[in-house]
């Protein structure tokens, strides 16, 4: 095997960088914007609000300067990265906080007051198969974004106008606010319904789309830079965006956005398309200003907090609360691997080596409401997220960052791929990838997956334990398990990081046509009694595997906290 998996458990006084990037998101049911919008701002408003400096009270939003061709050239994706490679070669000037003092007292409800009147969309007045509104600058919200319109390689700003957006009952003026103020974000609409959005970027480098379900769910941002490291998580920003104007009847449209932050700058492109799946293609330069420790390519950052295999939240009336079950992945060598998440009570941290992978995505597998029983926010419509890297990776590791998270008003799950070589000043850094969101991947693996992942207590019921044990199940369907005969003898190959694996079993479960994998792993005494232990099972018969290949990393509890659960009448 070409790929191996470690791991490393942090206290919680590791988690000043990861606490930063948890978002708080309202959980009633509301309005897409509502759940996108109060999603992203914990995440913005922990970073941003607590280093805020004090504007000057006139003309705020004035020193943020946006990024233009010079007079007669006209906008591209190659002056673009020119932009971005030559802005990098300067000290990085942050613009976070450059609002007025009006916008940055509002609460969350306040902000919910200011909507942008669709009867000035972007767009709205053409022959197009889309329509754009913008998001006003407020609360956590607090980096003027500049906008722009795009046509025939002609960069025209976009205007802030108080006009069209309605205040509300917010208290704010807008005819007090200055002419130049700027964004905070956009979202846009598509032919088939001008009442829902089908993608947004709002917060930082933060975006998201939803597929035919029509249902927001985990986000994605441009860059990760340090995350789950011992010292803060840096946030890039698109400070700037360009939306071209699509062409009559065209069902995708094309935005380019400036990334700036202290370490790094970047220039990119997105080619969308709505449908299921929801498809971006996206080309990235990236332009590091200084080393960087970790960074995350193609990033996505969802939330789980109690599932079927992991219920150590398991106060809620609900049986399940997530966005995301699973990391799946296909590695270079055609590897199918699928790793269930799980709600840690410490942070952990996987990462997965591999060489010009294939493809990865955090995934909704489980699509089933009766799992679920919420009819306001309705998990089992959240989308999953497909990354296909475009051309040759090279080395690196999908890393996967799980933060202990006691609800599920935040985002504790990350996912990305960061490249084993490291990244220095001056360099160019070039990624392309497509990005598919929607009920399902665009590709899957022709063998059996993992469609349940259970665990509990180990032991043999109506017998006394004598020693503690966790119980591991994990049932496969598709593939060639319905086709498989009475005869065909098939195994379960389990491999443990460490203690003992016993009572192994492989048995057909005719409810979803396939296989049951169950063992108890016995867990190590003394010094390595609460290390984390990494498991991996898959389906063979004649020697041939027959299923993707199940990944896990369980921590034991400490020896002193193994309870038997034995009942009274058991000798």
């Amino acid at each position: 095997m070409h790929h191996h998996c470690f791991s490393e458990s942090m206290t919680d006084s590791n988690l000043v960088g990861a606490q930063a990037m948890r978002k708080s998101r309202k959980t009633k049911a509301s309005s897409h914007f509502q759940r996108l919008a109060s999603r992203s701002l914990l995440a913005v408003g922990v970073l941003f609000s607590l280093t805020a400096c004090a504007a000057p009270s006139s003309d705020l939003a004035s020193s943020s300067s946006a990024a233009q061709p010079q007079k007669g050239e006209k906008f591209s994706y190659a002056w673009l990265k020119g932009y971005a490679r030559q802005l990098a070669t300067k000290p990085y000037e942050s613009h976070q906080g450059e609002m007025p003092e009006s916008l940055k007292g509002l609460d969350w409800d306040d902000y919910q007051e200011i909507q942008f009147n669709k009867d000035a969309a972007l767009w709205k007045d053409e022959n197009s198969e889309f329509r754009t509104g913008l998001f006003h600058l407020g609360l956590g919200f607090d980096t003027p974004i500049h906008m722009n319109e795009l046509e025939n390689g002609q960069s025209t700003p976009i205007a802030y106008m108080p006009s069209e957006f309605n205040y509300g009952k917010s208290k704010v003026k807008g005819e007090d606010l200055p002419k130049d103020l700027g964004f905070a974000g956009f979202r846009m609409q598509f032919a088939t319904d001008w009442q829902r959005d089908v993608v947004a970027f709002l917060g930082a480098s933060y975006f998201r789309a939803v597929g035919s379900e029509m249902q927001y769910g985990l986000s994605a941002r441009g860059l990760a830079i340090d995350t789950a490291m011992p010292h803060p998580e840096e946030f890039p920003v698109f400070t700037d965006f360009w939306l071209e104007k699509p062409k009559p009847g065209s069902d995708v449209v094309t935005v380019y956005a400036l990334m700036d932050s202290p370490s790094v700058t970047g220039a990119y492109r997105f080619d969308m398309s709505p449908g299921e799946p929801f498809k971006m293609k996206v080309d990235s330069a990236i332009y590091p200003r200084k080393s960087v420790e970790r960074l995350g390519v193609a990033p996505m950052t969802s939330m789980f907090m109690v599932g079927e295999n992991d219920r150590r939240t398991n106060y809620d009336w609900r049986a399940e609360i997530h966005d995301s079950d699973g990391l799946a992945m296909q590695t270079g060598n055609g590897e199918w691997i699928w790793r269930p998440l799980s709600n840690p009570a410490n942070l952990q941290f996987n990462a997965y080596s591999d060489e010009n992978p294939k493809g990865f995505g955090l995934l909704q597998r489980d699509r089933n409401f009766d799992h679920y029983q919420d009819d306001g926010v309705f998990y089992e419509k959240r989308p999953s997220l497909w990354i296909e890297p475009i051309g040759n990776w090279g080395k690196g590791s999908v890393q996967l960052v799980e933060i202990p998270t006691l609800d599920e008003t935040f985002d504790n799950i990350v996912a990305f791929w960061n490249p084993e070589a490291p990244v220095k000043a001056g360099q160019e850094l070039l990624y392309s990838y497509n990005m598919y969101w929607g009920s399902h991947p665009p590709v899957q693996s022709n063998r059996a997956r993992v469609v349940d992942t259970f665990t509990g207590i180990g032991g043999v019921i109506g017998k006394k334990r004598q020693y503690y044990s966790k119980r591991f199940v994990v049932d496969f369907a598709g593939g060639s398990l319905a086709m498989l005969g009475q005869d065909t003898k098939v195994k379960a190959v389990i491999t443990s990081s460490d203690g003992r694996v016993e009572i192994e079993s492989a048995r057909p479960l005719h409810s979803i046509d396939g296989y049951r994998a169950m063992f108890d792993l016995v867990p190590p005494s003394g010094k390595d009694a609460t290390k984390p232990i990494n498991l991996r099972v898959y389906l063979e018969a004649n020697g041939q595997p027959l299923s993707e290949t199940w990944q896990y990393q369980w921590t034991p509890p400490a020896e002193e906290d193994r309870e038997l659960h034995n009942a009274g009448h058991l000798k």
